[in-house]
């Protein structure tokens, strides 16, 4: 008879029960019970858009000390930075001396108005913050945000031009979105995934807390598969669990939070299809802004295996912000390991407190920081090598396949490259050209009805840029409706001929469209010039014009609309003359005629009329509304011309170069239109940078003045 051993019996039982108890423990609560506390904190103000922790608050009040504060992205809870005291930023970061704050921006879905934020609304927030902890504190503020809550601290420190904040500190925050995207998506396929989300899912429909979670473990599915198969194979020992149980627990449930459908929508927008974080010319709260002229110190936290905020990504921040000290640090993580985890409270929050400490001369520069460079590099690359990636996990096997099958690929797509290339071009250009090819004389087609084209695919897109302001397609055609009714109500029909005499401003623009949209034809004047030749010629009673040229109007026009100025102008009124003042006419006042039909113009009626200078003095253009849509569609197509492209007009928009190349080419294309005030090189030069211009429109000879300045700054 064969003896039973107790002990064979003993151990397995008990690793039964132990697995039993713990497992159910894990349904019943979500994770183990660790009795660990979070680190204390006060919530030192409350609005609508955020709560503002302060950490150790009792032993801080009173104390001098660095302040730093925390942002998170939209999608992760504020406590990623506290996970556990010993463990966790606020914990670490505090036994270093400093001050640590982190706003908590909630959930969406269980706060006011959560759902219809944006991300200006987010950047507007985290200004208002660094004002408060200033106020506070007495100190400037130290900046740090993980991955989205980076790129949130960038466009801050840009939109309050770097005003009290000492640095800046990201922690895997790509700045250069396109140049290394996860999964190695082609930019191309990127762009427009991203612009139909935008356009049409985003808008209808936001991101809960649980499906941000799955989308982030789906990016890396092999390393959600083994975390959840080692917590299960260690289930029987608890001991082994606890210590991790805290980063595990928040990951795979606590740690995620819904987005907002508008702010996803914009973040897509601005950041990814047109990469504005790299050309400059994002825009927050209707300001033009762009990192290129930030001066704040900076540190970006780099995980060499990240495959969220790759490498190449995050270094963009050393090309978009070239007259800033930007510096990096290179940490063995992935994208979740650089603020939680071992890696995270062994390296990045001690590099981040010694960061803090060098830049307030307590200490020495950590020998873990050095000056960050940026090289050019090849489309197909990342930043994450492939022996990093096969390092990194342990199904090696599989990233070899993976690594086969992108080679094959790669050289597939090198095959076919100049196919798709010329089949993308096609599906930008054909539409256009097939638009004038089925053009007639009777075909309705002019700049209001381009305007209203436009103004329905996109009431939100970006129309023009003009003195640091972005105007919307929805405000700029609402601004012509209200023109339009102003000038019907003082006496303007189709066909007639009214002149402009007005500088290169959106009234101006405005009013050309006003008057299109009507049926009349603009005659436009080059202010200064012959004005009461040029009118004799063309027949014209009545004039349209802006406060600067309102004396001169008045002495050749019998009749003068004036329009524009903003809110604070002025008007000096000579005496006797018949002055109509468009802004003083409430457009809610004006009802409309049964006459009116809005943008009736057709192909072969004229348009403007232009003035060209000669030794016979200014000799009238006549411009149908044919040849306006054959220059606009022409130049869109020949220039290939896109919704990510800006526009500069150096021209005015009396001159044929402003009005039919620059704005009709921008308008055909869906480009922004950035109007300039004149022709200055330092101007031209801030301007470019910070609309982040792609395109620049000028004649003849008017950039010799701009290239041959020698003080010219130009990144």
């Amino acid at each position: 008879m064969v003896g039973l051993n107790a002990d064979a019996v003993r151990g397995p039982l008990r690793r039964a029960v132990a697995t039993a108890q713990n497992g159910l423990e894990v349904i019943r609560l979500g994770g183990l019970e660790t009795e660990v506390d979070p680190s204390p904190f006060k919530v030192v103000d409350r609005e609508p858009m955020y709560r503002l922790r302060r950490y150790f608050a009792d032993e801080n009040e009173g104390v001098s000390k660095p302040p730093v504060v925390l942002v998170p992205p939209m999608m992760v809870s504020a406590d990623v930075y506290d996970v556990t005291t010993e463990n966790g930023a606020a914990g670490i970061l505090r036994d270093m001396g400093l001050d640590p704050w982190v706003i908590d921006f909630g959930s969406p879905d269980s706060e006011e108005g959560g759902w219809s934020r944006t991300l200006a609304d987010h950047v507007v927030a985290i200004s208002e913050v660094i004002d408060k902890v200033h106020e506070h504190t007495g100190r400037d503020v130290h900046l740090g945000g993980y991955s989205q809550g980076g790129m949130f601290c960038y466009q801050a420190a840009a939109y309050r031009g770097g005003r009290n904040l000492a640095s800046l500190i990201t922690f895997g925050a790509p700045v250069d979105t396109l140049a290394a995207l996860p999964l190695g998506i082609p930019a191309g396929v990127a762009t427009r995934g991203a612009e139909f989300l935008a356009d049409h899912v985003f808008t209808r429909l936001a991101v809960s807390g649980w499906m941000a979670r799955t989308g982030f473990q789906l990016l890396d599915p092999a390393k959600t598969v083994r975390s959840r198969l080692d917590f299960l194979r260690q289930l029987h020992d608890r001991e082994a669990l606890l210590p991790r149980e805290p980063q595990r627990r928040f990951l795979a449930l606590d740690g995620w939070v819904a987005w907002s459908g508008p702010a996803v929508a914009e973040l897509l927008k601005q950041f990814v299809v047109h990469n504005r974080m790299m050309t400059g010319g994002f825009v927050i709260k209707d300001r033009l802004l762009t990192l290129s002229d930030l001066t704040v110190p900076v540190l970006a936290f780099v995980g060499e295996v990240d495959d969220i905020g790759q490498p190449l990504a995050v270094r963009g921040i050393r090309r978009a912000a070239p007259r800033a000290e930007v510096y990096e640090s290179t940490l063995r993580a992935g994208h979740f390991g650089l603020v939680v985890g071992s890696t995270a409270t062994a390296q990045t929050w001690p590099t981040t407190g010694e960061w803090i400490r060098w830049r307030e001369g307590m200490g020495e520069r950590p020998s873990a920081v050095h000056e960050m460079t940026y090289d050019e590099h090849l489309d197909s690359e990342s930043g994450v090598s492939v022996s990093n990636r096969i390092i990194h996990t342990a199904a090696s096997i599989a990233e070899v396949g993976v690594g086969v099958g992108r080679g094959l690929a790669a050289a597939a797509t090198g095959a076919v490259r100049g196919t798709r290339e010329i089949s993308s071009e096609a599906v930008r250009t054909l539409p256009r050209l097939a638009r004038l090819g089925q053009m007639q004389p009777h075909s309705t087609v002019s700049l209001g009805r381009l305007l209203a084209e436009q103004g329905r695919k996109s009431p939100a897109g970006e129309c023009f840029l003009f003195d640091d302001r972005v105007h919307t397609y929805q405000a700029v055609n609402v601004r012509i409706d209200n023109v339009v009714k102003g000038l019907i109500a003082s006496g303007v029909r189709p066909s007639a001929r009214i002149g402009v005499l007005m500088e290169t401003r959106p009234s101006a623009l405005a009013a050309v469209a006003a008057l299109s949209r009507i049926g009349a034809i603009a005659v436009l004047l080059p202010p200064g010039s012959d004005l009461e030749g040029a009118l004799a010629v063309m027949d014209v009673d009545t004039v349209i014009a802006d406060p600067e040229n309102l004396k001169s109007a008045t002495l050749v026009a019998a009749n003068v609309l004036v329009l524009g100025g903003g809110d604070a102008r002025q008007l000096d009124i000579p005496g006797g003359s018949d002055v109509i003042d468009l802004e003083a006419i409430d457009p809610d006042s004006v009802r409309l005629p049964a006459w009116f039909t809005p943008n009736p113009g057709r192909a072969r009626e004229l348009a403007v009329v232009l003035f060209t200078a000669t030794d016979r003095g200014l000799e009238p253009r006549f411009v149908t509304n044919h040849r306006w849509a054959l220059s606009a569609f022409g130049t869109a197509t020949a220039a290939a011309l896109g919704a990510g492209d800006t526009v500069y007009c150096l021209a005015p928009l009396h001159h044929s170069a402003g009005l039919l190349v620059s704005v009709g080419g921008a308008l055909a294309g869906g480009s922004r239109i950035a109007l300039s005030r004149g022709l200055d090189p330092t101007r031209f030069a801030s301007e470019v940078s910070r609309y982040g211009v792609t395109v620049i429109s000028y004649t003849w000879a008017m950039m010799q003045g701009i290239l041959d300045e020698e003080n010219l700054d130009l990144d």
